[in-house]
């Protein structure tokens, strides 16, 4: 018998444990176009905040008492779904559970056999091979279109998203300030090739951005990756150079209180020109899917592209570990091990 964590009441500001309810799944015999499968990894992600509310968004709400959803990878134990067989390796998103059916509407991959044969362990396809490197690639490549020699800013430049932002952009001969808090994320960023770091819990985001942009010798930045929101995004409209580009890729900093954000430099929007564009993985992952996947094995097979994981054991630990994403209690991909 399978356990997957339901949502049994709607949050109000941060969630905490009496949101949540561990419940066992119902078993039964597969039908067809079902898989069952025993989940390994589980991925927790800030997005999966905005699924608590009861609120239009580009992902549908979880349902009240009924299982949560996420990333994992799994193991098929047994199949009724045409090219997947007792054994396979699959990515899907019948997460927040130890196992279960896998559907369709789950959308099993998978796993390519060549990329684990080569040495990338399974848990990589939920993060610089999954969800976090394709954001992190589409977001900096595609809607910022950063190109080589460009001035980048990158907020929670520590997490998942903001540390595979940092080498991406490394490797294409970009200049790289991010920021992060605390001397221990700090310096991960800085080992990851940064050319500054912002310590956001030691001085105001913009006065240690306007020092390293000046330390670099550098007038403005040409690129902002947004996972923050709030005083980081202002900084970014403080400091851009004419026609700087912005990928809103996410606002952590206002997921739970809902707070206003001041932007006491969003009038720059207009004399510099700014192009600020919000953004969701899926509406262009499928199309450069396989150029996303060479580029990015390639930049991990050389080792310019690297992630540290924060790993919680048992399906007991996924509400600490998904609470601790707003805590900064993860450096890189937080995930949960079965």
């Amino acid at each position: 018998m399978s356990k997957a964590w339901h949502l049994i009441s709607r949050p109000q500001g941060l969630p905490t444990m009496d949101n949540f309810a561990l419940r066992e799944l119902p078993d039964g015999p597969l039908e067809p176009d079902q898989l069952r499968v025993r989940n390994l990894w589980l991925s927790v992600d800030p997005y999966m905040r905005g699924r608590m509310n009861d609120a239009k968004s580009y992902a549908a709400s979880f349902q009240i008492d009924q299982p949560m959803t996420g990333g994992a990878i799994g193991e098929v134990t047994e199949s009724r779904m045409d090219g997947f067989a007792p054994g396979d390796m699959i990515l899907h998103m019948g997460g927040w559970r130890d196992g279960g059916v896998v559907g369709l509407d789950m959308m099993p991959n998978k796993l390519p056999a060549d990329a684990l044969a080569a040495g990338l362990t399974p848990q990589t396809f939920l993060h610089n091979m999954g969800l976090t490197g394709g954001t992190a690639w589409i977001g900096l490549l595609r809607v910022a279109a950063a190109k080589p020699g460009d001035t980048v800013f990158v907020s929670a430049a520590a997490g998942a998203v903001g540390s595979a932002v940092v080498q991406i952009a490394k490797a294409r001969e970009m200049t790289v300030i991010g920021s992060a808090g605390g001397s221990e994320k700090c310096t991960w960023v800085k080992d990851l090739g940064a050319d500054a770091v912002v310590d956001y819990k030691a001085a105001p985001v913009l006065t240690g951005l306007t020092q390293a942009l000046a330390d670099l010798g550098k007038p403005g930045i040409d690129v902002y990756f947004d996972n923050v929101g709030g005083e980081h995004l202002d900084a970014a409209f403080a400091t851009a150079n004419d026609f700087a580009r912005f990928a809103i890729c996410g606002m952590i900093d206002v997921y739970n209180d809902g707070k206003a954000q001041e932007m006491k430099y969003l009038i720059r929007t207009i004399p510099a020109r700014i192009r600020m564009e919000g953004f969701i993985y899926t509406d262009q992952f499928f199309d450069c899917m396989e150029e996303f996947y060479a580029d990015m094995g390639g930049l991990i097979a050389s080792g310019a592209v690297t992630m540290r994981e924060t790993v919680h054991d048992g399906i007991e630990s996924v509400p600490d570990a998904f609470l601790g994403l707003f805590s900064g209690a993860n450096i890189g991909k937080m995930l949960v091990r079965l």
